[in-house]
């Protein structure tokens, strides 16, 4: 039988932590910038319970837990636990796509799929003390929605027997491909669970969303057709943030792009990949949106590189007003072959 696991990591650069310092696991502890603008990337399930989560600014979290331990993100490291994990995953199935350092989509074959990510969570742990989550489904969206039910060590499949009674009552937020923006506008409109959305027809999400919309309508109903398929060579890479709350704040913006130079710089070197024109997009509360790129002679692919011509760019075209969304992309890709140096 062809079914879909998707792999989570639980708190993963937190989890690393306490793997080079069993002292800290029982505390309270997050990962990410030291300084109070800085922003949290991840937290431990201790420091949840205080209300602390990734993107948090860091002043914001220290009011919340005093007692927070702190600590700066080591890529490096980070890296090599995560080759470790999915080197173990990936003999367990026929192909597996790696989407970020610390989740994986794997297209399995097995008559027993429920046991099967029980052996990989178990496999995980013994061989690295890293805790996965494992969902398990027909598709994507339900194999991810599944490993984000139970966590932390947590397996759940979701069957098209449990079609829609599972989804009903789930808040938008679940809806993987929606993000804050499309969260908010739904929730002024009065849509605030799953439930409330099935009740939007299609032409109405394709109009609000776009292409986005037919992805939304399906999806929720038990409808995704993309396949499991091993990391080839795009166009661009990139990721984006939009905020909780519009800000004008330049130090602010300029920790987003810190933070998501260092995201770009793990997923290009999961991918392998380098490139030379460094894109960068800001939306503001009017929701217009400003870009602006740079082409550069040599190809780059370290944090340090594309953090420090985004805030060039930033400069550029940052004209004081309040910002709701900022984004870094990475184009003109190739294959990076060795090691690369900084070149700025």
């Amino acid at each position: 039988m062809n079914d879909i696991l998707h792999i989570d990591c639980d708190a993963f650069y937190a989890s690393c932590e306490e793997l080079r310092n069993p002292n800290l696991k029982d505390k309270a502890l997050a990962v990410g910038g030291l300084s109070n603008k800085s922003i949290i990337t991840t937290a431990n399930y201790k420091a949840r319970q205080y209300g602390i989560h990734s993107a948090m600014p860091v002043f914001m979290a220290r009011e919340l837990c005093p007692n927070l331990i702190l600590i700066p993100v080591d890529h490096k490291y980070y890296r090599q636990k995560s080759k470790e994990v999915f080197d173990i995953i990936r003999p367990f199935g026929e192909i597996l796509e790696q989407v970020s350092i610390d989740e994986a989509y794997l297209k399995i074959n097995s008559n027993n799929p429920l046991a099967l990510a029980q052996k990989i969570q178990n496999e995980v742990y013994s061989k690295t003390k890293i805790g996965v989550s494992i969902g398990v489904s027909y598709n994507k969206f339900l194999a991810k929605l599944a490993s984000d039910w139970n966590k932390p060590k947590g397996i759940k499949e979701i069957s098209k027997e449990d079609l829609p009674e599972i989804l009903l009552d789930l808040d938008i937020s679940k809806v993987h491909g929606l993000g804050n923006h499309g969260v908010e506008k739904l929730q002024k409109i009065g849509i605030y669970k799953i439930s409330d959305l099935m009740k939007l027809d299609l032409s109405y999400l394709k109009n609000a969303f776009g292409k986005q919309g037919e992805y939304i309508y399906n999806v929720i109903r038990g409808e995704d057709n993309r396949k499991v398929k091993e990391s080839r060579l795009r166009k661009s890479i990139g990721r984006e943030r939009t905020f909780r709350a519009n800000t004008k704040n330049k130090d602010v913006l300029e920790n987003y792009l810190k933070q998501i130079s260092e995201k770009l710089e793990d997923d290009m070197n999961k991918n392998n990949l380098m490139g030379k024109t460094v894109n960068l997009k800001v939306k503001n509360s009017n929701f217009k949106i400003y870009s602006k790129s740079k082409t550069l002679q040599e190809p780059i692919c370290k944090n340090g590189d594309i953090y420090h011509i985004s805030k060039e760019l930033l400069d550029e075209i940052y004209k004081g007003e309040e910002i709701r969304l900022i984004g870094i992309s990475i184009s003109k890709l190739s294959k990076k072959e060795t090691n690369q140096l900084s070149f700025l």
